[in-house]
């Protein structure tokens, strides 16, 4: 591995946030350099920091055109340049980049259209053509700017502008306030219908900072990121992070693409991966050997990073895994294992600058709610039933429902989501203790446990598996060898081909609860 030089890590200050996002990337170029490669796109094709403001200038007039100062406007494309590019387009003149995911469906797409009360949606005839959204985007009842028109009608004055706005950008580019509106993103909705999350620029910028001076980052370093920009670990963490910081980054348009990213990660010299244990464990199967050796470290998010992934990984490459842990809310990182503080089994420490406190959960000891608040937490929720209307959060705490153990060093284990807990004879049972079971004894396959009423026990756990020759009798067998309650045992198993996933490597709990309480006719016997 190539010397790394001296690390960009800072001591967190609060004062770099509190300004736009916009003005931030320009602060970057004048940092890091006009000329450096800022970004490079999934054709290879490479944009320097000039370039970026160049292109965001060009694209934002003609953009803006129709729209007002505040107003949010609709992001539906891939993650690549393209998006990176309209992101600062619409921030460059105070629009608010509303980031949907195309993947979700038309009901959901409209559903967030009327929350953020977004009337025009940015996208692109390729990404409607290759991904089969035509009736979709016929669905939306928004007007649909294709990026390539807009690309090929730029007009002189949109040229002029872009030129002067490269050389003096504080001439063309809004000043929002920085505790104002920068995007919107949406819940993944794993269990539940989805809600608007409002990031101000200075939740955003302060989670940029408190990243920097969390991990050690090089001039040297290249960041590939696969994971879609309407997701926030692929917007901040893998865009606006590693540009903010001067660290190259080379985008991918999914993450589904097992042997293009391993080889792309060889050819470009990546020194840094963001993924999740989903998709890592299907990279290092698709790689060959010496895919990876460029890899100093691979930051996983979104889901709990197995044993068996880190096992896996360390048969075919030194690469350090990081656990962290965001939720959208949160910019997302709240926390993250370092390379020279890293617990497997925890997600690390805390950023610097958020206060943390646990509340009781009735029948879990040892654990509880997990609640936060620091200037990443967002500005509040868009919800359906109130659209356009900002939910602030109450006292600036945001709950994230998620059940935490913090041990004295400020480590942090995640015990699974509140609901993610199931009540049997009075006793709540952690469903991720579940799935873990059967990872252990299954680790090439995938599982997903729900709790369903029960009208003896209050619930009874189910298990949804891949596992050909998963059992129960084999479940029983682990759990009495490994000191684990019966309790934390299914009820039943059901075999089904693949499990529902969301396009951030999630599990779909939403989709697997419902074939269930359906009722599937592969259920295996126990």
């Amino acid at each position: 591995m190539p010397d790394t030089g001296k690390s960009t890590r800072r001591p967190f200050d609060l004062a770099t946030a509190r300004r736009s996002v916009f003005q931030a990337l320009a602060d970057a170029r004048r940092e890091h350099g006009a000329g450096k490669i800022a970004l490079v796109d999934g054709d290879d094709r490479t944009f320097t920091y000039d370039e970026v403001i160049l292109a965001s200038f060009a694209l934002g007039s003609a953009l803006k055109r129709g729209t007002h100062a505040g107003e949010c406007v609709g992001v539906m494309l891939p993650t690549g340049a393209a998006a990176a590019l309209t992101f600062f387009a619409l921030s460059a003149y105070g629009r608010v980049p509303t980031m949907l995911n195309f993947t979700s469906g038309l009901a959901s797409l409209k559903s967030a259209l009327r929350t953020a009360q977004v009337k025009r949606v940015i996208t692109a005839h390729r990404l409607v053509e290759k991904a089969g959204l035509q009736d979709v985007v016929a669905g939306l009842g928004a007007e649909i700017v294709y990026l390539e028109d807009v690309r090929k009608n730029l007009s002189l004055r949109n040229k002029l502008t872009a030129a002067v706005g490269k050389i003096a950008p504080g001439l063309f580019s809004a000043k929002p306030d920085p505790s104002k509106p920068a995007v919107i993103l949406f819940t993944s909705g794993t269990e539940g219908e989805p809600k608007g999350v409002v990031l101000s620029h200075e939740n955003i910028l302060a989670n940029v900072a408190q990243a920097r001076a969390h991990f050690d980052f090089y001039a040297s370093d290249v960041l590939l990121n696969p994971l879609p920009i309407f997701h926030c670990f692929g917007l901040t963490v893998g865009t606006l992070l590693p540009l903010m910081i001067g660290v190259k980054i080379v985008s991918h348009p999914t993450p589904l693409q097992p042997k293009e990213i391993v080889q792309r990660i060889r050819r470009h010299g990546a020194t840094i991966l963001i993924s999740t244990d989903t998709f890592i464990n299907q990279y290092a199967r698709a790689c060959d050997s010496g895919d990876l050796d460029s890899l100093r470290m691979a930051v996983c998010g979104a889901e709990r990073l197995r044993d068996e992934t880190r096992a896996f990984l360390r048969k075919k490459s030194g690469v350090t895994l990081l656990e962290g842990y965001g939720v959208t809310e949160a910019a997302p990182v709240l926390a993250a294992n370092q390379v020279e503080a890293n617990h497997p089994g925890t997600v690390g420490r805390m950023m610097p600058g958020i206060e943390a406190r646990l509340e009781p959960v009735e029948g879990i000891s040892g654990a509880g709610q997990l609640h936060v608040r620091g200037p990443n937490i967002m500005m509040g929720y868009l919800k359906p039933e109130a659209p356009g209307k900002i939910v602030a959060l109450e006292g600036g705490w945001h709950n994230t429902g998620d059940i935490a153990a913090i041990d004295e060093e400020g480590f942090i284990a995640i015990r699974g989501r509140l609901k993610r807990f199931a009540k049997i004879g009075g006793e709540a049972v952690s469903l991720a203790v579940v799935e873990n079971i059967a990872s252990a004894l299954w680790p090439e396959h995938s599982h997903a446990a729900v709790a369903m009423p029960d009208g003896r026990k209050g619930e009874q756990i189910v298990l949804v598996t891949n596992a050909p020759e998963a059992s129960r009798a084999a479940m029983v067998g682990w759990a009495q060898n490994h000191g684990v309650t019966e309790l934390a045992l299914p009820r039943r198993l059901i075999l089904i081909e693949s499990i529902p996933l969301l396009a951030t490597g999630k599990t779909d709990y939403v989709s697997v609860q419902k074939m269930v309480a359906a009722g599937d006719e592969s259920a295996l016997q126990t």
